[in-house]
Formats: structure tokens, C-alpha cells, sequence
């Protein structure tokens, strides 16, 4: 799509923030108004819109597509979206742990168990730590109580922590990361651990390291979206 307006600017507006196109109101795909909760995300989406060239790429406006979302997709169902969320804690990658060698084993308890002991004092959940990569079942306390803290976040935030949960494969760790309880970057190396590990011991994949590299572009921007909307 070319680019069709000059000005793009984050104005306050009834019920929020909107983003206005040379003094229009932009619309999310499903024609509803595209409304931040805080003045310094919607300053954030209009730079996206200011800065694209004569051609317009969706792609390089994440900002814009989460909040997009967290509108058309998570605030019209926020309970089945927040479940699909939670799912993850069935399966969480802190809970899967190595056999050997001996100083993975340790260096996944070193790093992943801080944060599991997080999950036990904010949430009262207890986990089943899994040796090898066979499914288990998770307490069902514990996912009712990993149900309830996800669904307590709003619709923005809800559709920042999807994609976060999604790249470091850990509700636990991107729980952790909203509340504060570890910083972006030791949250992204714990979820990387593993292949980290490979790297130390097998050498760098140039293919790996490009492709985890926009992966942590992606999880990026998803952590300061997270940050804007609060």
C-alpha cells in the first residue's frame, strides 16, 4: 500500500489515546478505532506510521499489530484468549530439564528454578519437574492459578505476553517479566539456555544465530509494548 498521508500524531482522546493520519482517526482491520491506553504507546504506534516510506509495511509495524490485537482479537473474547495463554503452563519449558551432562543439568537449575521459586511465592503453584522431553500433567491447581493470574491482565497486555510466551516457550518467565521479577534480557537468555548450550559446545549455526536474532527483535519490541501499555 503507498504511503497516502504526511502527518501521523498520537492525540488524547475519549477512552484513551488515538492515532491520527494529517488529522484522521486510524482503524484497526476490524474498523474499530485505534486506541492506546497510555500516551506513550500511541506515541510510540504513530512513530511507526511516520516513519514508513512511500510504501507501507505491515511487517515493520508491531507496534501497530499488537495493539490491532489486543482490539479485534483479545478484548472481544479476553477469557478464551488469556486461556490459550495459559495453556503454556502445561507444558512450560522451566519444567523440562536435561539428564545430562552434569553442567547443563546445573546450569538449568541455576537459572530456571529462581524463577519457578518466583511462581511459588506470587501464585501459591507447585510444579512437576520433568527429566527428559515426555509430557506430564502439571498439578490442576496450579494451572487454575496460572489461568487466573493471566486472565487478571488487560487486553494489551495480554497481547504483548502471547507472543513473549510464545518465543521463550515459558508462561512462568513471561509472568515474571510483567510483574518485574527479572529484566528482559535475563528472562530471553534463560529461555535460550539450551541452545545457548549447543552453541558453547558445538559451535556457533550462523543459520541459528540469524534466525534467533529476529527472534529477539520480536520479543523485543513485545516486552516494550508490555511496558508502553502500563
Amino acid at each position: 500500500m503507498k504511503r497516502f498521508y504526511k502527518e501521523a500524531e498520537a492525540v488524547a482522546d475519549e477512552g484513551g489515546y488515538g492515532i491520527r493520519l494529517d488529522g484522521r482517526p486510524v482503524r484497526t482491520p476490524g474498523r474499530a478505532p485505534l486506541m492506546a491506553p497510555t500516551a506513550g504507546l500511541a506515541e510510540r504506534i504513530a512513530r511507526e506510521w511516520a516513519e514508513q516510506g512511500e510504501e507501507i509495511d505491515p511487517r515493520a509495524m508491531r507496534f501497530t499489530g499488537l495493539a490491532n490485537a489486543a482490539i479485534d482479537r483479545v478484548a472481544p473474547d479476553h477469557a478464551a484468549f488469556s486461556a490459550g495463554i495459559a495453556a503454556y503452563g502445561e507444558s512450560d519449558l522451566l519444567c523440562y530439564r536435561a539428564a545430562e551432562p552434569p553442567p547443563l543439568v546445573e546450569r538449568q537449575s541455576a537459572i530456571w528454578d529462581p524463577l519457578l521459586d518466583w511462581a511459588f511465592h506470587r501464585y501459591d503453584v507447585h510444579f512437576t519437574i520433568v527429566t527428559g522431553i515426555m509430557h506430564q500433567p502439571q498439578p490442576e491447581a496450579t494451572l487454575d492459578r496460572l489461568r487466573a493470574a493471566v486472565s487478571s491482565h488487560s487486553s494489551f497486555l495480554l497481547a504483548g505476553l502471547s507472543p513473549i510466551v510464545s518465543l521463550t516457550g515459558s508462561l512462568v518467565a513471561g509472568l515474571a517479566l510483567l510483574e518485574g521479577a527479572a529484566d528482559a534480557g535475563a528472562i530471553w537468555d534463560a529461555a535460550q539456555l539450551d541452545e545457548l548450550w549447543q552453541a558453547e559446545m558445538w559451535g556457533e549455526d550462523a543459520l541459528a544465530a540469524q534466525i534467533r536474532a529476529q527472534k529477539r527483535a520480536e520479543y523485543d519490541d513485545c516486552v516494550t509494548f508490555c511496558a508502553l501499555a502500563q
